[in-house]
């Protein structure tokens, strides 16, 4: 019962350790079409089989970004075979995080909804010259 329990820590340590790794082994790469990236998060299958990598690019097009990733998977994958201490390393699979993207989007559409709920609520200006008549 003891390994159960102890399993989802072990695959938060391992994806946590990936995310590290594959951050610091991307630096090395010389692809041009890899801007400046950030790893998000990291999946990694029960099995350790297989690996979502999520990242967001800060310069760059996203999805040729993602292209040279899956890529260069390959030899991500060989630098993580040396770093992890672990029996099966994941095959890679890099996808664009579109979360700070979203975040952005709703972000705008709150400000926005916020200015225009501001002008409904503002009382309508009497005319100049004259001044609001008492009832």
């Amino acid at each position: 019962m003891r390994h159960k329990k102890s399993a989802p820590n072990r695959s938060h340590r391992v994806s946590d350790q990936i995310q590290r790794d594959v951050a610091e082994l991307i630096r090395d790469l010389k692809d041009p079409r890899i801007g400046m990236i950030t790893i998000n998060h990291v999946e990694v299958t029960p099995d350790y089989a297989h690996a979502k990598v999520f990242f967001s690019v800060l310069t760059g097009d996203p999805q040729a970004c993602e292209l040279a990733l899956n890529e260069a998977a390959g030899f991500v994958r060989n630098g993580l075979f040396k770093r992890l201490q672990i029996h099966t390393v994941p095959t890679l699979h890099f996808h664009f995080d579109r979360t700070t993207e979203r975040a952005a989007e709703l972000s705008a559409l709150i400000t926005k909804a916020v200015k225009d709920k501001a002008k409904d609520a503002e009382p309508d200006a009497p005319p100049e010259g004259k001044e609001a008549q008492p009832e």
